[in-house]
C-alpha cells in the first residue's frame, strides 16, 4: 500500500497518524509511508526520527475573529493544494489519511479532488474546524470518541474507532514499569504528568500538596514534572517532603511511558485525545485537569466523557490547589473498591484495537473506489 499521512501543530495530531502507519507497514511491510506536514512543525522534527519520509508545505490556521490574516491564510491554502497536488501527483498513493491540524485542510483538499481516496481521523470528542470542513470531501471518518459522531451530523461514514495511539500502549509491560522506577511489584503508585513538556499548574499543586504527603502510608508519588520545569519542581519540594521522601520520585521525563502507565494504580494528567486513549486502553483510572489553553478548550470535554463514564475524576485548572488534589488522590486510593469501579469503566472505555479498526476502514475505502 501507498500511503499519505498528514497532520500536525501538536503530537495529538502527529502521533496517531504515526501509529495508523506503523499498523499497516506492520501489515503489509512493503507499504511505501509519505508524511506531509509544516516546515516548522513538531511533525518537521518528530516524523524524520521515525524513519518516515517528510515533506512539506507552508499553511497557518484561520483565525476566528474576522482579520486580514484570514485572507492571507486563503493565499496560503490555495497555494498548499497546487503544492500538494504536485507531491500527491508524484508519489501517486492509494489513499490519504489526515488527523488533524489546518495542515490537512490543502493536503486532503487536494487529494479529494484529485481522485485519491481519503479518510480522516478526530482525535477530541468536539472535532477541529479543519476536520469539520473536510469531513464534506472524505471517503471515511474515524472518531476516538462516540460523543464525537453527532459533530458530524448524519454522515453514514463515520466510524467510532477509537485511537491508534491506544494500540502501541495495550502492549505496556506492567512489569518493565515496576523495574524502570525501581519498585517491587504491585507497589501502588500514583503517576503525576503533565504531557511531554509538563504543566506548571500541576507542577505548582504537586508542591504545594507535598508535605501532606506522608499521611498516605505505602503509596508512592512518580512526578514528572517535564525537563524545563524539573529542577526547579526539585528544589522546591526538598524541604517539604519530610517523611515522605523515600516514597517520592521527582522525574524530568519517562520515555517507557507504556510500561510505567500499565503499572500506575491511579494517573493525574492533562486531558490530551492520545493521553486518554493510552489510559483507558489500559484501564487505568485518572484525576484530569484539562488545559484551558488548547484550541476551542477541546480537552475539557474530552474529560467529561470519561468523567461521566465513571472512569475519571475531573478538576478544572481554576480549581486546582495542593489542597483540592491531595484530597481527590486520598480519596481513591483510600478506597479499594472505588478505584476498582473507576478502572472497569475506563478499561470498558478503552479501544486497544483502534489501530487495527482504521486499517480495515482504509481498506474498505480502497476497496470501495
Amino acid at each position: 500500500m501507498r500511503i499519505v499521512l498528514t497532520g500536525g501543530g501538536t503530537g495529538g495530531h502527529i502521533y496517531p497518524a504515526l501509529a495508523i502507519g506503523r499498523e499497516v507497514t506492520a501489515r503489509e511491510p512493503d507499504s511505501s509511508l509519505l508524511y506531509i506536514g509544516t516546515e516548522r512543525g513538531l511533525e518537521s522534527r518528530i516524523v524524520p526520527e521515525q524513519g518516515v519520509r517528510f515533506q512539506s508545505i507552508h499553511i497557518t490556521g484561520f483565525r476566528r475573529s474576522l482579520s486580514l490574516d484570514n485572507v492571507r491564510t486563503v493565499m496560503r491554502f490555495l497555494k498548499g493544494v497546487k503544492r500538494s497536488k504536485a507531491m500527491l501527483s508524484e508519489f501517486k498513493p492509494d489513499i490519504v489519511v489526515g488527523t488533524g491540524g489546518y495542515v490537512c485542510g490543502p493536503v486532503v483538499y487536494a487529494a479529494a479532488k484529485l481522485g485519491i481516496p481519503t479518510l480522516i481521523h478526530e482525535q477530541n470528542v468536539v472535532p477541529g474546524l479543519t476536520n469539520k470542513f473536510l469531513s464534506r470531501y472524505a471517503d471515511g471518518v474515524a472518531v476516538s470518541f462516540a460523543d464525537s459522531k453527532p459533530h458530524f451530523g448524519r454522515k453514514p461514514n463515520v466510524v467510532h474507532a477509537g485511537n491508534p495511539c491506544a494500540s502501541a500502549v495495550a502492549k505496556g509491560d506492567r512489569l518493565k514499569g515496576f523495574a524502570s522506577l525501581g519498585l517491587a511489584p504491585q507497589t501502588p503508585f500514583v503517576l503525576v504528568v503533565g504531557g511531554s513538556r509538563g504543566a506548571k499548574a500541576l507542577n505548582d499543586a504537586i508542591v504545594d500538596m507535598a508535605p501532606k504527603l506522608g499521611s498516605l502510608t505505602g503509596v508512592h508519588f512518580i512526578f514528572v514534572t517535564g525537563e524545563r520545569y524539573y529542577e526547579e519542581t526539585l528544589a522546591r519540594m526538598k524541604g517539604p517532603l519530610s517523611a515522605a521522601e523515600s516514597r517520592v520520585h521527582v522525574l524530568p521525563y519517562v520515555r517507557n511511558m507504556p510500561e510505567v502507565l500499565a503499572a500506575a494504580s491511579l494517573v493525574v494528567s492533562r486531558a490530551g485525545a492520545s493521553s486518554l486513549a493510552e489510559i483507558t486502553s489500559l484501564g487505568v483510572p485518572s484525576i484530569l485537569v484539562p488545559s484551558p489553553n488548547v484550541t476551542n478548550n477541546h480537552q475539557q470535554p474530552n474529560a467529561e466523557s470519561l468523567e461521566a463514564a465513571g472512569a475519571a475524576v475531573m478538576i478544572l485548572e481554576k480549581n486546582l490547589t495542593g489542597d483540592a488534589l491531595f484530597r481527590t488522590i486520598a480519596g481513591i486510593m483510600g478506597d479499594p473498591a472505588r478505584r476498582e469501579a473507576m478502572s472497569r469503566a475506563s478499561r470498558g472505555l478503552g479501544m486497544p484495537e483502534a489501530a487495527a479498526t482504521i486499517y480495515d476502514q482504509i481498506k474498505g475505502i480502497i476497496r470501495k473506489r
